[in-house]
């Protein structure tokens, strides 16, 4: 008898929530229609295919016609249609309660679309954690799969991961599947004729075998140099790669892992330790162990070292300790979660769970080749729909009597120390008193806009990279690469645009500069500060809803010696739904035996969606409007006002004693799927005064920044 083999594949379509209209189209006309297209010419071939839910609503409502066909694939039992989390969350990252009901709502979603519930789930990023089988085997999935690096560190041997595993955690079991490196690999930047002689190679006279490949959709056709390779004229290799399928049919089986789970039990029983796929353990790492690990990984891989199979990068909970950012909005994400669970049933309840459920969609929560929380209209978005949770269940708390507005004393990040939360109908602010009393969080509710959102520059891995390749593209081989390989530079001198913030970017925080500092240098992150007030610690000693005092005994350096210095920082807090404010005075003691000098800046981190050149945010110079990623000087002014009319937010900074203010551009340089590229994180706006302080004098400086909002998104 001849040998036979069988090969599932599994192809998962995704795009983030928040992602542009006509990026989502030139996907589906890239990818996702070409390979339903595909498929209807080669009616042999059976596959699954995997949809997340932001996805599905726009070919719902876009391409209605893709969903009909697709959905006739999957009548005539050539498409298996795979659930999982509705908005492609990652299910270690959520409660066990939304875990379950993110599973839930996609199964039951393809139910009424496909008329049959999805038995197999997608899991995001393939992230793994232990107690996942009970997620999905309570939301009533019996598989998912898992990468090859999964099965290698259980100590499953590359000849034993031809078939699916049974795992299990507190009495639930479900089946896992893993991709096959060598398919992986192949399938599509190898030959056709290399998959299909694999295939061969690992053939067996019983038949046994299961080969599977579980991989991004985008991969075939829309990710950069592939769609010439995978429908091109010239290369066609998705067609070939069916009709090779096909015409080997007589000892080649494709199948869809519900079809194989039928038949045939699973091969063994596997414990599978927290992981993701290789790359996402490296982007986890710190940046300098994220350069050695991947030194070190590719190396040995070149040497064909047998200790390969053993290196493992960092664990994807790292994000929250290498990014602020990504743990502040987690935390956020936590936060809203239980006061979404705590409403009563009903429609309040339910808008605000969909909006909850948008918010845990997983591509801000990390960064890595696909951008993450790099991506500031995503990241924007992420937090639009927690904004938005989060009110709905305020304003029902409010018609109810309950204490939803006002201050309180809570950890909001989790890292032991409390934080200063002032929430009112119009904002919700977080002050971080150990931290140069910034605040991190300041979040417009009418228009569920997150103004305070602005990355820090920091080092990434792959700067040395950038650095070093100067100018131009390159990748490894010929034809198509994998997005991993592919090194692209989207515009000329990203190098010299590498500047790295000294501290978190926070707002309302006190700079003590050297008097001779310029917007320039403050701009590019190398102003001499001359203070210990951005990133110290200030004692709270007075907190209401209405005002917030905190004070610092920190130093400034005056030469070589260090001067005693108080700072007293006052925040108030005022305005209605429509219009809310921030006030914040400070006052600067010189508490040394010596005169000091210094700049006194009080800076502010603000997000209005800028990047581009975008027509619709500016900042309001008095006599002209320039646009929001800029940088400039207002010498002498008491006045400058910045907003978004698509977003209908305008804030206006206003100081009663005239000050040179100051305002940048806060541009990151990362990697996505199209290369290295600048993003606009937001914009850095500084009030600055020159003093001079004698032994025991002060100085007061203050700003107020008030907010108007054009709409009410909850009401309007």
């Amino acid at each position: 008898m001849a040998a036979r083999i069988s090969l599932a594949l599994v192809l998962h379509n995704h795009q983030p929530v928040g992602n542009f209209g006509h990026v989502i189209a030139a996907n589906h006309d890239a990818a996702y229609l070409p390979m339903i297209e595909a498929l209807e010419r080669h009616p042999g071939v059976r596959l699954g295919l995997h949809y997340t839910g932001p996805l599905l609503e726009w070919l719902v409502s876009e391409r209605p016609d893709t969903v009909a066909r697709l959905a006739a694939l999957h009548t005539r039992g050539q498409v298996e249609i795979v659930g999982g989390g509705w908005c492609e969350p990652v299910l270690a990252s959520l409660p066990e309660r939304d875990r379950v009901g993110q599973l839930r709502r996609m199964a039951q979603e393809l139910s009424d679309l496909f008329g049959e519930r999805p038995r197999g789930a997608w899991l995001a990023e393939r992230v793994w954690e232990p107690d996942v089988p009970t997620s999905l085997h309570d939301a009533g999935y019996a598989w998912t799969i898992v990468d090859d690096a999964h099965f290698r560190s259980a100590a499953i041997a590359d000849d034993a991961m031809w078939g699916p595993y049974s795992t299990d955690d507190q009495g639930r079991r479900v089946s896992v599947f893993g991709t096959e490196q060598g398919l992986r690999y192949r399938i599509p930047f190898g030959t056709v004729e290399s998959v299909i002689d694999h295939l061969r190679a690992n053939a067996t006279d019983d038949g046994s075998r299961l080969g599977v490949m579980g991989d991004d959709g985008e991969k075939f056709g829309a990710w950069p140099t592939t769609w010439d390779h995978c429908w091109g004229p010239n290369e066609r290799w998705v067609d070939r790669f069916f009709g090779a399928l096909e015409a080997n049919a007589d000892w080649l089986t494709t199948t869809t892992p519900s079809a194989w789970l039928e038949h045939d039990a699973p091969i063994g029983r596997i414990y599978l330790p927290t992981g993701s796929y290789a790359e996402m353990g490296e982007w986890s790492l710190p940046p300098d162990e994220g350069a050695r690990y991947s030194e070190v990984l590719h190396a040995d891989i070149a040497e064909g070292r047998p200790e390969v199979r053993w290196l493992r990068g960092g664990f994807w909970r790292n994000f929250q300790v290498k990014y602020r950012e990504i743990n502040d909005l987690h935390k956020q994400m936590l936060r809203t979660s239980a006061a979404v669970d705590a409403l009563p049933e009903g429609e309040v309840r339910d808008r605000a769970l969909d909006h909850l459920y948008r918010g845990q969609s997983n591509d801000c929560y990390w960064h890595g080749v696909f951008g993450g929380i790099y991506l500031s209209h995503m990241r924007l978005a992420t937090q639009e729909h927690l904004i938005a949770a989060q009110d709905l269940a305020d304003g029902l708390g409010r018609t109810q009597g309950l204490p939803v507005d006002g201050i309180r004393s809570i950890d909001t990040d989790l890292d032991g120390v409390t934080e200063l939360v002032v929430t009112s109908p119009g904002q919700s602010v977080v002050i971080k008193p150990s931290e140069g009393a910034g605040i991190g969080t300041w979040d417009i509710r009418p228009v569920r806009h997150a103004l305070a959102s602005v990355l820090r520059r920091r080092p990434e891995a792959y700067h040395a990279k950038l650095r070093s390749m100067g100018s131009g593209d390159a990748h490894a081989g010929d034809g198509a690469a994998s997005i991993h390989d592919i090194v692209r530079v989207r515009e000329p001198g990203l190098a010299d645009r590498l500047h790295y913030d000294t501290h978190e970017r926070r707002s309302g925080l006190v700079l003590l500069l050297a008097p001779d500092t310029t917007p320039e240098a403050l701009a590019a992150a190398t102003a001499d500060e001359l203070g210990d007030f951005v990133s110290g610690a200030f004692t709270t000693l007075d907190a209401s809803p209405d005002e917030v005092v905190l004070e610092r005994l920190g130093s400034v350096r005056s030469g070589e010696t260090r001067m005693p210095v108080r700072v007293t920082k006052r925040f108030r807090f005022d305005g209605d739904r429509r219009s809310p404010a921030i006030g914040l005075e400070v006052r600067v003691t010189n508490e040394g035996e010596m005169p000091i000098e210094a700049r006194l800046g009080l800076e502010w981190s603000l997000n209005l969606l800028g990047g581009g050149g975008n027509p619709a945010a500016w900042w309001d110079l008095g006599e002209q409007r320039v646009a929001f990623d800029t940088s400039g000087e207002l010498p002498d002014a008491t006045r400058i006002a910045c907003g978004n009319d698509t977003v209908g937010l305008t804030v206006t900074a206003t100081t009663p004693d005239p000050a040179d203010i100051w305002w940048a551009s806060v541009d990151t340089v990362s990697i996505s799927e199209d290369g290295f590229e600048r993003t606009h994180q937001g914009s850095g706006l500084v009030c600055t005064w020159p003093i001079r302080l004698a032994p025991g004098e002060s100085r007061s400086a203050s700003v107020r920044l008030a907010v108007a909002c054009t709409l009410d998104r909850a009401h309007d």
